[in-house]
């Protein structure tokens, strides 16, 4: 009897996944992304009604927003330590989500730790534009342009994403060129900065967190892609 040999598809397919899993980051949760959209929009909501509540007036009504367009250094001062904060939690909050749902996939997957070369590559290659670009927009802030602080977060993110699809999931940087593309709208209607926040950083996480888990971690999935 002639022995049994495998599928060379097969053995393709195996050759490849081994050869993604040794330089790219695959085991990122598409849940991951939903959390942190919904972080996101909490902190939206958070951030309207600070500023509605600090700065809201009959002339600029449910907009505290605008109003902070036009505040002095010393005001944008007192407002700094909340906003601040806000930001902080929000990033914090944002990463154990992605922690805990990328953690719980990479145990499935069989992978003995989550912190791998690749991780390392992709969270040093998102860290580097996510903090120039957080310290540009702080300054931003403090010099007197607040309406431009929201256009470069999601500006410098979007570059964060573009520059980490190298070591990740590739359809990630379509999340980037739209977080880009919000930004660039920002600057041209900086009176809805902060719902473009909300869409960006919210719905824009959501929508890819949804479309990476149907695609990648379902269970339908997973057979079709392995048939």
């Amino acid at each position: 009897m002639k022995p049994a040999t495998q599928d060379p598809l097969a053995q393709l397919t195996e050759i490849r996944a081994i050869m993604e899993r040794s330089s790219r980051f695959i085991s990122l949760s598409g849940l991951s992304g939903v959390g942190a959209g919904v972080v996101a929009l909490v902190g939206t909501v958070v951030a309207h009604y600070y500023l509605l509540q600090e700065y809201g007036s009959a002339q600029y009504g449910a907009q505290g927003y605008l109003r902070l367009f036009q505040t002095s250094l010393g005001e944008r001062m007192e407002a700094l330590p909340f906003l601040l904060g806000l930001a902080l939690a929000m990033i914090a909050a944002a990463l154990l989500v992605a922690a805990f749902f990328t953690l719980r996939r990479t145990r499935r997957d069989g992978l003995r730790s989550l912190w791998t070369a690749p991780a390392r590559r992709l969270a040093a290659a998102l860290f580097i534009p996510l903090a120039v670009g957080g310290l540009f927009c702080l300054k931003l802030f403090l010099s007197g342009a607040p309406e431009l602080v929201v256009p470069g977060l999601l500006v410098f993110y979007g570059i964060a994403l573009l520059n980490g699809s190298k070591y990740t999931l590739e359809e990630i940087k379509y999340l980037g060129l739209t977080q880009m593309a919000l930004g660039l709208l920002g600057l041209l209607m900086p009176g809805y900065g902060l719902l473009l926040f909300g869409v960006g950083f919210g719905l824009g996480h959501i929508g890819y967190g949804l479309l990476m888990y149907n695609r990648y971690e379902r269970p339908a999935a997973g057979s079709r892609s392995q048939a």
